[in-house]
């Protein structure tokens, strides 16, 4: 893995759409990954990302919901288990920029992961935490927030999402790909 290549990666890009591969071993690549990882979502100011998002297809993603890097947690290889009720309210997206989306999410969950010390933890949450964590675990799992869109969401945010498809195009022709 190319340190230097980890950028944030925008739809359509499929390495967005497609499931991510577990982490085997807390490696120096997993360290180096997490921190350019932390280093993207400060600079672009988001509460969390994944690494899908920066172009990695692994079961790693970060959040911290005041955007702090002091404050920054690491969940890999996480399993989620949701609770309560839904709610629903504005979500956007590193990944799709300039579209916005009210995203119904449970309004409680439980998250098991493993830290970058290699050990297993568990953590409830509630409020902005919880729904980042369902938010970037959606990323894991290749769901976007289009995905979760109705349709009147989808025929408002048509314009952008096509120009983010003919912007992925040009730049995968410039590139050779």
């Amino acid at each position: 893995m190319d340190a230097d290549k980890w950028q944030i990666t925008r739809f359509p890009a499929p390495v967005l759409q497609e499931p991510a591969r577990p982490v085997e071993e807390i490696t120096e690549e997993i360290r180096r990954l997490v921190e350019r990882m932390v280093d993207v979502m400060i600079e672009y100011k988001g509460v969390g990302l994944a690494a899908p998002q920066i172009g990695v297809n692994l079961r790693v993603f970060i959040v911290s919901v005041d955007g702090a890097r002091e404050n920054v947690n690491v969940y890999i290889n996480p399993e989620i288990k949701v609770s309560g009720e839904l709610e629903a309210h504005e979500e956007g997206c590193l990944s799709i920029p300039g579209v916005y989306a009210n995203v119904k999410r449970y309004k409680k969950c439980t998250i098991t992961a493993t830290d970058l010390d290699g050990q297993r933890f568990s953590r409830e949450a509630r409020g902005l935490e919880v729904r980042a964590f369902q938010h970037e675990y959606d990323h894991l799992e290749g769901t976007l927030i289009k995905d979760r869109m109705g349709q009147v969401q989808l025929i408002s945010a048509r314009k952008q999402l096509r120009h983010l498809r003919e912007k992925y195009e040009e730049n995968r022709q410039a590139s050779g790909a």
